[in-house]
């Protein structure tokens, strides 16, 4: 492949996926430009680019949503193109299209097709038009309306996502109070009160499928992702491919999503989500426009390297014409959050005073931090995700349960202990999973530490809370990201 139409890439993102961009760049040979707000700017990302631009303060609005001051960084620097990762600008259809009026390389699906997606109700309608099944729904919310899609139904956000201006509906007394909730809720998050209601099923899979396309006009699936295990709508643990999909349904539902993404002219990496039911009927739920969080799960059982896919494709290169049919092995990742299981998940902040990942056959770890990082209020809990490839998916699952046996995070509680009981739990062993699973299930309390591994920490800690006794090896661990000169802060 030829990727040299733009030579500077600009990652406007921070964490984990803005590492994990830059060292595709990096290993392709582009020059780099990270973006940082004040509370980053001596971030492992911030770190790993050959330019650096300053933001601004640390709240997202005032930094890596400040989509103006993303647009000055490229052009001060040189940039050619823009990588937005996931999150905070990547689904920002005027965002894509001002990178692209500014002479920019967008390294994304089309604006138009972002727009087309980005809203539920017109979305649905437009899948519909397309052949795709969509669960019946209607945009009536009156008795009448909604006697025609019946109990139980979901009230949803026509804007939505993360689980906001959601309720489930299971009598018509419910019905009233459930739409105001809603429209209060979606207004406030979305600035959008539009609220549509669909039938609920109790018990489905959220099974997704990776789709991409060039601008040459192919479209293809590159397999399935099971992503059922959810808390509060937010994605735990994903694996590729799904234990409940067969050859014959995986076919159906990649038909099923070359077609969404093709009626809207879809170019780039992007994900079709279905909920499958347990008669194996299928349901459009959404698209995200964007490369996934969970995308390493796809990467390890298909042999892929989709960031690189992505470069390829913004470039202008086709796809290549022997992408995989088929998977050639099972993956599962499991996602680190700085939060606390056995205290109502509680998010966690402070500083990362000891990190160490595991390694090993099969194991790979895509993550933002390292010993001295600081886990900020401002952005998501997410430090890490843990991913493990085998044969099997019981030998993926078993490396798994090893490699967060060894994961290391001293500074801030996490859900790694949570985590490695859970993929211990007889329902995940047997791939008996849906999206409401972690709401029944009783995962295991943690054991007591053995004896040695207290009295080992009451050294480490020096006797009190450890922070005095580490922070000196902390800062000496994380030298002055500015004291070799190697790069420039431009802001």
């Amino acid at each position: 492949m030829n990727l040299r139409p733009f030579r500077k890439v600009l990652v406007a993102n921070r964490g984990e996926i803005a590492v994990r961009v830059l060292t595709a760049c990096r290993t392709l040979g582009y020059g780099t430009v990270a973006v940082a707000s004040e509370a980053d700017v001596a971030s492992r990302h911030a770190r790993l680019a050959d330019e650096l631009v300053l933001l601004g303060p640390a709240p997202a609005r005032e930094s890596y949503l400040a989509a103006s001051r993303i647009l000055d960084a490229a052009r001060a620097t040189g940039a050619e193109a823009i990588h937005p990762g996931f999150g905070f600008l990547s689904e920002n259809a005027a965002f894509a299209r001002a990178v692209i009026d500014a002479g920019l390389v967008w390294i994304g699906p089309p604006p138009d097709a972002i727009e087309a997606m980005g809203l539920k109700v017109p979305s649905r309608e437009r899948m519909r038009t397309a052949g795709v099944p969509v669960v019946p729904g209607t945009h009536d919310l009156t008795p009448e309306g909604i006697a025609k899609v019946g109990f139980p139904h979901v009230v949803k956000a026509s804007a939505g996502g993360g689980g906001k201006g959601m309720r489930v509906v299971r009598a018509e007394a419910e019905l009233a109070p459930a739409v105001e909730s809603c429209r209060r809720e979606a207004e406030a998050a979305f600035g959008d009160p539009t609220l549509y209601a669909e039938r609920y099923l109790e018990h489905p899979r959220h099974v997704e499928i990776q789709v991409f396309g060039d601008a040459r006009g192919r479209v293809v699936a590159l397999g399935e992702r099971e992503c059922s295990l959810q808390r509060r709508h937010q994605k735990v643990v994903e694996e590729s491919p799904s234990p409940a999909v067969s050859p014959e349904l995986r076919a159906r539902m990649s038909e099923a999503a070359v077609a969404a993404a093709k009626a809207v002219g879809y170019v780039n990496a992007g994900t079709v989500e279905f909920l499958l039911d347990a008669d194996g009927s299928f349901y459009f739920l959404e698209m995200n426009t964007r490369l996934q969080v969970e995308h390493p799960v796809t990467e390890e059982a298909w042999g892929l390297d989709l960031v690189t896919l992505q470069l390829a494709v913004a470039a202008g290169e086709p796809l290549p014409p022997d992408l995989p049919a088929v998977p050639s092995a099972h993956a599962i990742e499991a996602r680190v959050y700085a939060e606390d299981p056995e205290n109502g998940f509680l998010p966690q902040v402070g500083t990362v005073l000891a990190y160490e990942e595991p390694g090993g056959p099969g194991v790979r770890v895509d993550s933002g931090i390292e010993a001295g990082s600081e886990v900020s209020v401002h952005y998501d809990p997410m430090l890490a995700k843990v991913v493990a490839r085998g044969r099997t998916r019981e030998e993926a699952r078993l490396r798994l349960v090893d490699a967060l046996g060894r994961t290391v995070v001293l500074g801030v509680a996490t859900n790694v202990s949570w985590l490695r009981r859970l993929l211990q739990t007889p329902e995940f062993v047997r791939g008996e999973l849906d999206t409401s699973l972690l709401g029944r299930l009783e995962v295991p309390a943690p054991p007591d530490p053995p004896p040695d591994v207290l009295s080992a920490a009451a050294r480490l800690l020096g006797g009190g809370d450890g922070r005095a006794a580490m922070t000196a090896p902390a800062r000496a661990a994380f030298p002055d990201p500015f004291a070799d000169g190697s790069f420039r802060v431009l802001g």
